[in-house]
């Protein structure tokens, strides 16, 4: 009898779902002169308006106003929406995220975030950002229209890029190339799934990292015609110059004090800490320094026994009650396809302390500020591009988000996907029977 072996088959077979996915058209360019009324506005500033017009021409929002304090001739307009009892977002954002560079976790061919080497920041994840993802379009669904594609693996692991979750291919989806560097702190603190032990090289790991970028500091400053091109350094240089981030990885409070060192000592323009899970021991010391945190993961455990055991629900009111900058975001197990969840961590950053317009502004503009395109996206105000979403409920509530309308760059954007042709092939199906 022949035998024949189907796991090499089922991971081909796999490995070829993304091809035939769902891959929505990307937004048609809308001509025209859009109205959007009545609608429970929350601007992602911490401002909210009961009743709000907003007019959107060329892509841009021209106008935000009070309905009931300000006089539209609606004859002036080629769509009109009606957005009465309804509720109005800003984009949300998936910052530090492998949305876009994996498709199915399990299949290593769809994986493209990993590159081999300790020290590459001249790897981009610019160009390997997949615009026909399926995953891509169920995550835009709940509100989440902005990712933040960034590179794993080493010590430097590349260069992220923020894109639109719209387009063609990443030449149209990008909005900015190359934003920051991504720097893993050498870890103070050794885990595995039996002990919790210090590292005893982790003060030789940590002068390893400070050595590579004094290197990288006198390169960036040499400016003799001669110099031999190093491309890894070539890439850096933007983190001297103030041109780009350096998103360091890091969460203990001895590695939180280092990195707040380091950056003075190599004058690095924009640090930001990503993880910073004891950032809220040290809140005097992150405000005098300048320095945000894209915190981790709220739907997690406490990393130690003695913690608080809502203390990663806690963390977002924490920073905000000290007054430094922060974000959320959801690095971590399945991390692409839960992007779908980051207005929901908002909602239990709510429970625990935030009101909803700093929950909102967590996800939207604090995001964009961080990563440094906040002079055109992550709120609703005039002379910002127009990408937006109406819900019928409280977006941050999984029982009530429900997205009607959602514009990029002043274009509808198609809402079909995926999972929601199966639910409603499904619903077909068993409603005919039940008839």
């Amino acid at each position: 009898m022949k035998r024949i072996n189907i796991r090499p088959l089922f991971l081909c077979l796999a490995s070829l779902f993304p091809l035939f996915g769902n891959g929505q058209t990307p937004a048609q360019k809308f001509e025209g002169k859009i109205l959007i009324e009545n609608g429970i506005l929350h601007t992602g500033t911490g401002q909210v308006i009961e009743r709000s017009y907003i007019v959107v021409e060329n892509g841009k929002i021209t106008l935000v106003k009070n309905a009931l304090a300000y006089t539209l001739d609606k004859s002036e307009f080629d769509t009109v929406i009606n957005a009465q009892n309804q509720h109005i977002y800003p984009g949300f954002f998936a910052p530090n995220s492998t949305l876009g560079l994996t498709e199915i976790d399990a299949v290593r061919a769809t994986r493209d975030f990993y590159e081999v080497g300790e020290y590459n920041p001249h790897v981009r994840s610019l160009i390997a950002y997949n615009a026909e993802s399926s995953v891509t379009s169920t995550v835009r669904s709940n509100g989440v229209l902005f990712a933040q594609a960034t590179p794993r693996g080493g010590v430097i692991s590349g260069s992220s890029s923020l894109f639109l979750l719209d387009g063609w291919n990443w030449e149209d989806a990008v909005r900015l190339q190359d934003d920051g560097i991504h720097l893993h702190w050498p870890g103070f603190i050794k885990r595995n799934w039996k002990t919790v032990k210090a590292n005893e090289q982790y003060t030789t790991e940590r002068e390893k990292v400070n050595d590579f970028f004094t290197a990288a500091k006198a390169y960036a400053e040499d400016n003799s015609k001669d110099k031999s091109i190093d491309l890894r350094f070539e890439a850096m240089k933007g983190l001297f110059t103030g041109n780009k981030r350096l998103y360091i990885h890091a969460n203990y409070i001895q590695e939180l004090l280092d990195i707040i060192d380091f950056s003075k000592e190599l004058t690095v323009q924009f640090p930001v800490i990503i993880g910073g899970y004891d950032s809220h021991l040290i809140t005097a010391q992150l405000k005098d320094a300048k320095i945000p945190v894209m915190l981790g993961r709220v739907h997690d455990l406490p990393q130690r026994e003695s913690d608080d055991i809502h203390l990663p629900f806690k963390l977002p009111y924490l920073l905000q009650k000290a007054g430094v900058t922060f974000c959320l975001q959801n690095a971590g197990d399945m991390e692409a396809m839960n992007a779908r969840n980051i207005p929901f961590l908002a909602g239990t950053a709510r429970a625990y302390g935030l009101t909803t317009e700093e929950a909102i502004t967590a996800i939207s503009l604090s995001s964009a500020k961080i990563i440094g395109v906040d002079k055109l996206y992550g709120s609703v105000e005039e002379g910002k591009m127009a990408t937006l979403f109406i819900s019928k409920g409280d977006a941050l509530d999984m029982s009530s988000n429900k997205i009607t309308t959602v514009l990029v760059d002043g274009n509808f954007m198609d809402l079909t996907n995926r999972q929601e042709e199966l639910y409603q092939k499904y619903k077909r199906k068993y409603t005919s029977e039940e008839n």
